[in-house]
C-alpha cells in the first residue's frame, strides 16, 4: 500500500474520519500563546498516530528485552518543550547601516548624492525591507524604499539570509547597491553566538550637497528656555510672597524719603511695589507705584534688532530677570531707574532664605522719617456750660455727642459709694449746727452732698448737692484737677463751690475699700481712717483677735524660751505666761494710736 502512486483509484481514506485539519502547536490561554506539551501524540483531525499505538505490538518476555531488570532503572529526562522558528524569534531583528550614491543628471550644484538607510532582516520570516531615514529639506521622498519581503539573491532563485550579511561587504537589493558600514549590538552578538565575527565598523560618508549647502547658511544661535513648570510652581508657591521693606530718597531739590513695599510672587517671579501712605502726607492715595509683573535687572539695554516701533520688552529680549537672590537687607536694588534701600523683611522671608536658599538675612536697620511739624490748635477755654468735656465735643464735631464713659469702672465699682460726714465751716452763727452726708461715686468719680433732717433746725432734709464731679481749688478750668478718695480723711477740707466742708468722720465700708485697695491711698490717710474706727468702737472684734494671736504668739516664744534655759525649768508656766501678756498687750495698744494724735498737716 505504501508504495502505490498517489493516483485516483490507488488510495484509500478511512470514512469514520471527520475532521483532516492539521493540529496545532500553540494554545491561546488568557490572550497569552502557551506551546503545547507533546504536540507530537497526535496527527492530522487529532487521531493518533501509528508510531504511538499499540495496534502492533507484539508482547515479549519482559526478561528478555527489559535491560531495566538486569541493569536497573536509568533517569529519563524530560523532553525539551517544541518551540517552532516563528515563535522563537518573534519579534527579534537584525539591524545594518548602510548607503547608496544616486547618480544626479544635468545639475551644476551635485553630481551624487549620498543616501543613508536602514536594512532590517527579520529573523521570524526571513524578510528584509530597508527604511530610509528623514532628513530635513532634502527634496525627495523619504520613508520606505524596500517593502518587507524575502528578497532574491540571485537568478537561480535563492533568497538571503542573516548569514549573507557583514560590515564591509556590498549587497545588490532590485539592482541597487548598498554598502554596509556599521551594526547595531544584539546584532554583533546575535552573529557571534552563531560563530559569525563581523568586520570593525566604517565611516559613513557626508552627502557633498547637503555639506555644501550647511556651508553657506548663516550659523544661527538658539535659546533654551529654562525648564519650569508652572502648574507645579502654582500649587506650591501659591499665595506665598517675599515682603521688603524699602525707602526711596528723591534727589531733586525738594526731595523726600517715601516708603514702600515690595512684593516678590514665589509662584511666577513678579514683582510688585506699593506705597505706604501716612495720614496728611499730601500725596494722592495710590495703591501701587509698580503693577505686578517681571523685572528686567538691565532695563536699558536693549538688542539692535529690537524694534523701535514697541515701547515694552517681552522675556525674549530681556537676558536676566530680578530673582530671590538679588533681594536682601541692606541693598539697593534698581526697579526702573527708581533706587530703593531695603531695610527690613517680614518674618516669613527672613524663614524662608533661612531654610531654602541657606541665607541669613541682616537684622533690621532702623531709618528715620521725617515727621512734619503740625500746628497746635489749643481748645478754647471752658465756656462753663456742662462740663469740659461736652466743650471739647463742641469743637470736634458740629454735632456734638455724648462724651464717652469708662464703662470697665461702671461696671467694676456699680452701686459702691464712700459716705463721710462733715460740718460746714461756720461763716454764720445759723450754720453751726447744720451737719452733711458727702457720698462719693466709685464707678463715676461724682460727689453727692446731703444734709440729714435735724429737730429745731429750720432746716428740711434735701439734697445739697446732686452728684457732680467736683475740682480742687487752684486748679486750671480747662484741665482740672478732681477730687479721689485719697483726698478724704477725719479732719480734710473740701472746698465745693465756695463752700467749705471739714470732715468728720467716715463708715466702716471706707475702712474696708483702703484695706483692698491700698496702692490708692497714701499710708498717712489709711492710719487717719484706722485710728477713727478704732475711737468709734468699730474694730473691737477685730482687736481681741489680734489680742489672742499676740498672746497665743508671745506664750509659744516663753514656752520655747523655757525649755532651753535652765535658769527657767522650775518657773510655773502660768508664771512665765503673766510676765509676757501685758508685753503683748502693751505692744497692741501702742499701734492703736488716738484720734489725738492726727499729725498736723491733716489738720
Amino acid at each position: 500500500m505504501e508504495g502505490l502512486p498517489l493516483l485516483p483509484g490507488y488510495n484509500f481514506r478511512d470514512p469514520t474520519k471527520t475532521k483532516h485539519h492539521i493540529s496545532h502547536a500553540f494554545d491561546f490561554i488568557n490572550g497569552y500563546r502557551i506551546p503545547k506539551t507533546n504536540p507530537n501524540i497526535v496527527g492530522p483531525g487529532k487521531y493518533p498516530k501509528d508510531v504511538d499505538s499499540i495496534a502492533h505490538y507484539n508482547a515479549l518476555a519482559s526478561v528478555r528485552y527489559d535491560p531495566s531488570l538486569t541493569y536497573g532503572r536509568v533517569q529519563n529526562y524530560p523532553l525539551k518543550q517544541f518551540m517552532p522558528h516563528y515563535a522563537q524569534y518573534r519579534g527579534k531583528s537584525l539591524c545594518f547601516r548602510a548607503y547608496f550614491k544616486q547618480s544626479i543628471h544635468e545639475s551644476p550644484d551635485e553630481h551624487y548624492r549620498v543616501r543613508k538607510v536602514n536594512i532590517v532582516y527579520f529573523l521570524e520570516d526571513d524578510t528584509i525591507s530597508v527604511i530610509e531615514p528623514s532628513v530635513i529639506n532634502a527634496g525627495f521622498a523619504q520613508g520606505k524604499l524596500v517593502r518587507r519581503g524575502k528578497i532574491p539573491k540571485d537568478i537561480g532563485g535563492q533568497f538571503y539570509h542573516w548569514k549573507d550579511f557583514d560590515v564591509g561587504i556590498d549587497v545588490s537589493f532590485y539592482s541597487t547597491v548598498y554598502h554596509i558600514v556599521d551594526t547595531d549590538i544584539f546584532t554583533r552578538e546575535f552573529m557571534q553566538s552563531h560563530g559569525i565575527d563581523m568586520g570593525p565598523p566604517e565611516e559613513m560618508p557626508e552627502d557633498p550637497y547637503i555639506q555644501k549647502r550647511s556651508e553657506k547658511l548663516p550659523v544661527t544661535t538658539m535659546k533654551t528656555p529654562t525648564v519650569d513648570d508652572k502648574l507645579r510652581r502654582f500649587l506650591e508657591y501659591d499665595g506665598k510672597i517675599l515682603r521688603f521693606y524699602a525707602i526711596w530718597e528723591d534727589d531733586s531739590e525738594l526731595g523726600e524719603k517715601r516708603d514702600f513695599v515690595i512684593r516678590y510672587y514665589l509662584a511666577d517671579d513678579c514683582v510688585e511695589v506699593g506705597e505706604v501712605h501716612r495720614k496728611n502726607d499730601g500725596r494722592d492715595p495710590f495703591p501701587l507705584l509698580l503693577h505686578k509683573t517681571k523685572v528686567p535687572k538691565n532695563w536699558k539695554e536693549v538688542p539692535l534688532t529690537y524694534p523701535s516701533l514697541y515701547r515694552e520688552l517681552t522675556e525674549e529680549e530681556v537676558e536676566e530677570f530680578y530673582s530671590p537672590k538679588d533681594f536682601a537687607v541692606g541693598d539697593t536694588v534698581f526697579l526702573f531707574a527708581r533706587r530703593l534701600f531695603i531695610y527690613d523683611c517680614d518674618p516669613f522671608t527672613r524663614n524662608y532664605y533661612r531654610e531654602c536658599l541657606n541665607i541669613e538675612q541682616k537684622p533690621k536697620i532702623q531709618v528715620t522719617f521725617p515727621t512734619p511739624t503740625l500746628p497746635q490748635h489749643p481748645h478754647p477755654p471752658h465756656t462753663g456750660i456742662g462740663t469740659t468735656e461736652d466743650t471739647i465735643q463742641n469743637v470736634l464735631r458740629v454735632i456734638p455727642k455724648a462724651p464717652k464713659k469708662d464703662v470697665i469702672r461702671m461696671l467694676h465699682n456699680a452701686n459702691k459709694k464712700l459716705r463721710y460726714t462733715a460740718v460746714l465751716d461756720k461763716v454764720h452763727p445759723e450754720d453751726e449746727q447744720r451737719s452733711f452726708v458727702l457720698i462719693y461715686y466709685l464707678s463715676n468719680g461724682e460727689l453727692e452732698i446731703m444734709e440729714p433732717p435735724q429737730r429745731n433746725s429750720g432746716y428740711t432734709f434735701t439734697r445739697f448737692l446732686r452728684p457732680t464731679h467736683i475740682a480742687k481749688p487752684n486748679t486750671n478750668l480747662d484741665d482740672p484737677e478732681f477730687y479721689t478718695p485719697a483726698d478724704f480723711y477725719i479732719g480734710a477740707m473740701i472746698t465745693v463751690f465756695e463752700h467749705r466742708f471739714l470732715i468728720t468722720g467716715a463708715d466702716l465700708a471706707v475702712y474696708r475699700y483702703m484695706q483692698a485697695n491700698p496702692s490708692k491711698f497714701p499710708e498717712s490717710t489709711i492710719n487717719n481712717i484706722r485710728n477713727h474706727m478704732i475711737q468709734q468702737g468699730f474694730l473691737k472684734e477685730e482687736i481681741e483677735d489680734k489680742t489672742k494671736l499676740n498672746i497665743k504668739a508671745q506664750t509659744k516664744e516663753c514656752l520655747d524660751v523655757a525649755c532651753c534655759d535652765p535658769c527657767l525649768e522650775n518657773v510655773p508656766t502660768s508664771q512665765a505666761m503673766g510676765d509676757y501678756r501685758p508685753f503683748g498687750m502693751k505692744k497692741f495698744e501702742d499701734d492703736c494710736i488716738s484720734v489725738r494724735d492726727v499729725p498736723q498737716h491733716f489738720n
